[in-house]
């Protein structure tokens, strides 16, 4: 209470929710939470803007990443009366977050943004929304009635059950095919050196998923992506390390899987263990530290993996068929390209440090098998969820935090030019606030396949382009560069290799200004019919 005689200060709504932020949470407002740890924040407006925020919430809930949603909603006073873009919003983001919930009060407003924060990182990481009536904007309370909370701890670490180490340690020891696959949950963990120990020592296969890559080298000897299908399909024994057995790894079931395979899993999530597939071993805590429990109890039995096995004689002879029918697609000299000879001229000037953002069909997955990464944390895509549109906002993102971080790292963002359609007026936002970010749009004029200008104009003869052009078909020739031009970054449109190097070189030594490379390719360039087509092409 102020004393007698003098009038209490007093604060709005806006100030307490600001006040707040700088204690809780400002310090990740500018971050992205799967890069920092920490839980980014996004302000939206009522109705149609918290709507529009779903789909962000709903893919960093099943990405498992920090996220805090801020919305504002109608007066309290106004509710059930058809309020300007009245809308049930604390209900509906329930089923995309973690937490969801209404300040009863401007008192507490910081104890829920507290409690949003601890949220969003404790545990399953994820998202959380906390829902701001518009009265509470310009409402005043007594400033001495507000409670702020200090700064939730960083999140505990847990470790594993002794028992539970224990017996995993003998399934891998007594494996004859041993698989270890690592997951994005292990990047987030900063398990990277734990796992480096574990596979190192121990001569291991690893697998890592899209967005573990790099956890451990993609060139590391012991890494097997390039025979992705023939090790899951021979393993005996598993190890998970923060990765699920959802649709990304077949769901651990046969024919992708052996029938008899023994999983020993390693989750933060306890809700996660046993799902699809019974484990061997339910390993429940943090990846990084049950990753070294996992090694001390390993190296205590002197044991290592023989890399004379049969197993590892299987896998190199299959990662050396794919590399080689790989290569041999990537050193074509046709024309138009195909994926194979844009990633391999995109592979040889890439910095081994920057960040690869990544979506699209073809482009992401042919992308991932030929584009390595060297560092955890590096690769950003379409994710669990297989969210299209997500590339130039997490492009954007990624830029800030280097910025603050290492602003001589750069960060490249490589598209499918239909993923290219659902957010390409971010181009603006990254030419405004100058962000050197390098778009590469791999353009086949369509979604998997596309018509090229000729076919299109025959096609068109036939009657009204809704009628006879196939719905995956997009305009042939988009000039995509040309958006970047118009906000004052560089555009530039190839065709050739000698051209897309070209760009490259000059895009990624300009420190300043952003630049889009439209590369064309083959309309049907894809990783299956390829062979069968350039074999047409080149007869006729």
């Amino acid at each position: 209470m102020a004393p007698a005689g003098q009038e209490e200060e007093c604060v709005s709504g806006a100030q307490v929710i600001a006040e707040a932020l700088k204690v809780q949470a400002a310090y990740a407002a500018s971050a992205v939470g799967y890069l920092t740890g920490r839980p980014g924040v996004c302000l939206v407006v009522s109705g149609p803007g918290l709507i529009h925020a779903l789909g962000g919430m709903a893919n960093a809930n099943m990405n498992c990443w920090p996220l805090i949603v801020i919305g504002g909603s109608s007066d309290r006073n106004q509710e059930t009366m058809g309020a300007f873009q009245e809308f049930p919003q604390v209900e509906a983001c329930r089923l995309y977050s973690k937490f969801s919930a209404r300040p009863s009060s401007l008192e507490d407003i910081p104890a829920v943004i507290e409690k949003a924060v601890r949220n969003s990182i404790y545990g399953r990481p994820g998202a959380c929304y906390l829902d701001i009536p518009g009265d509470f904007v310009n409402m005043q309370v007594k400033k001495s009635s507000v409670k702020y909370i200090e700064c939730c701890s960083a999140p505990p670490i847990s470790m594993a059950e002794v028992a539970a180490v224990s017996r995993a340690a003998s399934f891998i020891a007594h494996s004859r095919k041993p698989l270890l696959i690592i997951g994005k949950g292990a990047a987030y963990a900063h398990a990277e050196n734990s796992i480096r120990k574990l596979v190192d020592q121990c001569g291991l296969p690893f697998l890592p998923t899209p967005m573990g890559k790099g956890v451990v080298p993609d060139n590391h000897p012991y890494c097997v992506a390039a025979a992705r299908s023939r090790a899951l399909q021979g393993a005996d024994v598993i190890i998970l390390l923060g990765a699920r057995l959802n649709w990304i790894l077949h769901f651990g079931l046969p024919p992708r899987f052996r029938s008899d395979v023994k999983i020993i899993q390693v989750d933060i999530c306890a809700e996660e263990l046993g799902n699809n597939v019974k484990p061997a071993a339910a390993l429940l805590g943090d990846v990084k530290a049950v990753t070294e429990q996992l090694f001390d109890q390993l190296n205590k039995m002197s044991w290592k993996y023989p890399s004379s096995a049969e197993w590892w004689k299987e896998l190199r002879a299959k990662m050396k068929s794919n590399e080689e029918a790989s290569k041999a697609l990537s050193l074509r000299k046709h024309l138009p390209m195909n994926y194979y000879q844009v990633f391999h001229h995109v592979r040889e000037l890439l910095p081994k440090d920057c960040i690869l953002v990544s979506e699209g069909a073809n482009t992401m997955d042919i992308g991932r098998t030929m584009l390595p990464n060297y560092h955890p944390r590096h690769r950003l895509d379409a994710g669990t969820f297989g969210t299209m549109g997500v590339g130039l906002g997490f492009a954007v993102a990624a830029a800030m935090v280097t910025k603050d971080r290492n602003p001589e790292q750069r960060v490249v963002c490589i598209e499918g030019d239909s993923a290219f359609g659902f957010s390409g007026m971010e181009v603006e936002t990254i030419c405004r606030y100058h962000l050197p970010i390098v778009i590469i749009v791999v353009n086949n004029n369509g979604i998997y396949s596309g018509l090229d200008q000729d076919t299109w104009k025959e096609i068109l003869k036939l009657g009204e382009p809704f009628v006879c052009i196939p719905p995956v078909s997009l305009l042939p020739n988009a000039h995509y560069e040309q958006i970047m031009s118009a906000f004052g970054g560089k555009g530039y449109f190839v065709q050739t290799p000698e051209e897309l190097q070209a760009a490259l070189k000059t895009s990624l030594a300009g420190k300043d200004v952003p630049s889009l490379i439209n590369v064309m390719i083959d309309p049907q360039s894809d990783r299956k019919q390829q062979d069968f087509h350039w074999l047409t092409r080149s007869n006729m």
